[in-house]
């Protein structure tokens, strides 16, 4: 299973459609709202919430679906990266309640080599958020620094680091 990319396998204009989706439960958004320090009542207070706003119930807070389509998109785009750079923009085009389930995907807008090294490069991307229904709930754009091929064989493969499974030796098994 592949998880992440290196510069030469992103192709401009390729779409990577992140797989679960993932449905949103009140728990996700209370434990994320208390995790960050975020108590605004629409989040938090459903009492607050049906009587105060014209949703007439908890709005799921937008970084949390942020994160959530941030992390989706790691095995596609990020799982080698040895950056993330920038995040460029960040909409929140329409809200996400309870029982919402999250889809996203993400299209390679432009990709250039690293100027200072010549291992990278540089992937910029776009991912955007749907709900179950198709509508968009939310879009970020983002440049990740990668490491090219040859970085990856200078350091030892695609999983350096990783350590072997020591086998029992025969002996050790009979006894």
């Amino acid at each position: 299973m592949q998880f992440g990319r290196t510069y030469e396998e992103f192709e401009v204009g390729a779409v990577y459609k992140h797989w679960p989706g993932k449905t949103v439960t009140e728990y996700d958004d209370h434990l994320f709202c208390l995790l960050t320090m975020n108590h605004h009542p629409l989040h938090m207070d459903s009492n607050y919430a049906e009587k105060t706003t014209d949703f007439g119930k908890n709005v799921v807070v937008g970084n949390y679906i942020y994160s959530l389509l941030l992390g989706m998109s790691v095995p596609d785009v990020s799982g080698k990266a040895i950056a993330n750079l920038e995040v460029e923009s960040l909409k929140h085009v329409a809200p996400t309640f309870h029982g919402d389930t999250i889809y996203g995907e993400t299209t390679v807008l432009d990709k250039t080599p690293s100027k200072s090294k010549s291992d990278r490069g540089i992937v910029y991307v776009e991912t955007k958020g749907y709900k179950q229904d198709g509508t968009l709930v939310c879009v970020f754009r983002r440049k990740v620094m990668v490491p090219t091929e040859t970085y990856i064989k200078e350091r030892g493969g695609e999983q350096p680091g990783r350590p072997e499974l020591n086998q029992p030796s025969q002996k050790n098994v009979e006894k």
